[in-house]
């Protein structure tokens, strides 16, 4: 019985590990899609007018600047719980002001 209860603990527990390894401590899945979604609100703000040609620009840089400190923060291999909050927080406000952006009185035509 013993030898039955230790077979199962340790097939659990290389089951465990073995998922573990698959996420690698520099993925960032959140942060990829969230990124993406904004990508795509400025996209479709810019294709409606919503966005004038200046703020499309700034909102671009913003991104860019979000991407350049996803970037750094892979960059020695793991990216942890304090570098993942600075990212999300870097994305709120990048989604404010995406927001902020697309809905004043400013539009393309104007």
């Amino acid at each position: 019985m013993k030898r039955i209860s230790l077979s199962i603990a340790l097939v659990s527990s290389l089951m465990a590990v073995s998922a573990f390894a698959q996420t690698p401590a520099t993925a960032t899945p959140r942060v990829d899609q969230r990124e993406a979604n904004q990508q795509q609100r400025i996209a479709n703000g810019a294709a409606s007018g919503q966005l004038t040609a200046k703020e499309t620009q700034h909102l671009e840089k913003e991104q860019a600047r979000v991407d350049n400190a996803e970037a750094k923060a892979k960059s020695d291999g793991v990216v942890t719980a304090k570098e993942r909050r600075q990212l999300q927080r870097k994305q709120d406000v990048a989604s404010a002001d995406i927001r902020r952006a697309k809905h004043n009185n400013k539009t393309a035509g104007k």
